[in-house]
């Protein structure tokens, strides 16, 4: 009788309150393995750093939602506010390269891409991936304030363009502008301005109109660095614009859901809901939905070292042509959505997948078992 490996051993860096630890960590039990050690984002930090064990199987998870994290990386007592996005980037950037051992599911270098949208946009465009134009991609460009995004918005013949902080996530900080003849302007986003000069995220999304407003607030988010990119025509379902967020596990899309809004942003939060999948695949017919998911996974292979990424992409109008807006590190968080018919995923949910991934890759002949996530 051969003998097989022992059952893997998981380790989670994460908040352990949050529900991204307690989905995984049902997950990883489900398969029929021991509970992941979590080690909390605090620990790290105030450690200055974490050891896992060489047969440790390591799975980094977001360190939002957490006010004493969000402190120690952005250096507000307020999650709320959108400023600090240069100071939690280098110190994110910096955790998780102290973390050392272990079987690691990223790559700190590509961790450091991902979370930089300038550098993401240039690696992808660099890779023959179709994305938005954009002028800032090269991280050369200066975008020091609203005169400098004018301008490139002349120069590059772009009246519609999306601003996004470098470092933002889950919308933070992004303005929509549009620009009309007789010098109009229109600018869209959900960032308030308090009295005090600061920038708030909210949960609506509102629209300004007078262009002294919006270049005040492009001028408040550039010290944080600008990420400028056209605005694509975004493709409509039940009256709405829509794209998609689908996940990459292993190289392969295995889970796809459809996100739509009267409002350029289509993020949940922010009003956005859930569309029908089957309705996007009749659009796009058997040979374009096989063509996006196509182009997802050759985003994600953009990343090889990083066993999971969320893809946000974008159906342009007719459901034809696709374009990758992002890549995300913490891009799996569908609760109860299970995998697309032909991708190995069936009857998974994101974090189920990975765990038999991960287990495939790293323990080839553990036996696991197919359980879907119970949490």
């Amino acid at each position: 009788m051969r003998d097989h490996a022992p059952p893997p051993r998981w380790a989670v860096v994460g908040n352990p309150e949050n529900r991204r630890v307690t989905l995984f960590s049902g997950a990883v039990r489900a398969a029929g393995l021991p509970a992941p050690r979590i080690v909390p984002w605090t620990d790290v930090l105030r450690a200055g750093g974490a050891a896992f064990a060489a047969d440790e199987i390591v799975r980094i998870e977001s360190p939002g939602e957490n006010a004493d994290v969000d402190r120690f990386l952005r250096g507000a007592d307020d999650s709320t506010r959108v400023e600090g996005g240069v100071r939690w980037y280098a110190a994110f950037t910096a955790a998780i390269r102290t973390l050392t051992g272990g079987l690691r599911l990223d790559d700190p270098d590509e961790l450091a891409v991902l979370f930089d949208k300038r550098s993401c946009h240039g690696v992808l465009a660099r890779a023959g991936v179709p994305v938005p134009q954009s002028p800032t991609s090269d991280g050369a460009t200066p975008v020091a304030g609203w005169d400098d995004v004018r301008a490139l918005m002349d120069a590059h013949r772009m009246p519609r363009v999306f601003l996004k902080p470098a470092h933002g996530s889950s919308a933070s900080g992004i303005v929509a502008v549009e620009t009309a003849g007789g010098g109009r302007i229109r600018a869209t986003t959900s960032v308030e301005s308090a009295q005090d000069g600061r920038l708030y995220n909210s949960l609506r999304v509102r629209r300004l109109t007078h262009e002294p407003e919006v270049a005040a607030l492009v001028d408040a988010l550039a010290p944080d660095g600008l990420h400028v990119e056209r605005w694509w025509p975004k493709a409509s379902l039940d009256h709405g614009a829509a794209d998609l967020r689908v996940v990459v596990v292993a190289g392969r899309a295995t889970h796809a859901v459809v996100r739509t809004s009267r409002t350029p942003m289509t993020n949940l939060h922010l009003g956005g809901r859930r569309g029908d999948l089957s309705a996007v695949v009749r659009a796009t017919g058997p040979a374009g939905w096989a063509e996006a998911l196509r182009i997802c996974e050759r985003a994600a292979a953009c990343f090889p070292g990083t066993l999971c990424v969320g893809v946000d992409l974008l159906p342009a109008v007719g459901w034809r042509r696709f374009a990758v807006a992002e890549v995300n590190a913490f891009g799996d968080l569908l609760p109860g959505l299970t995998g697309l018919p032909g991708s190995g995923a069936e009857g998974l949910d994101t974090y189920a997948a990975q765990v038999a991934a991960a287990t495939r890759e790293h323990v080839p002949h553990h036996p696991t078992r197919n359980h879907r996530a119970t949490a």
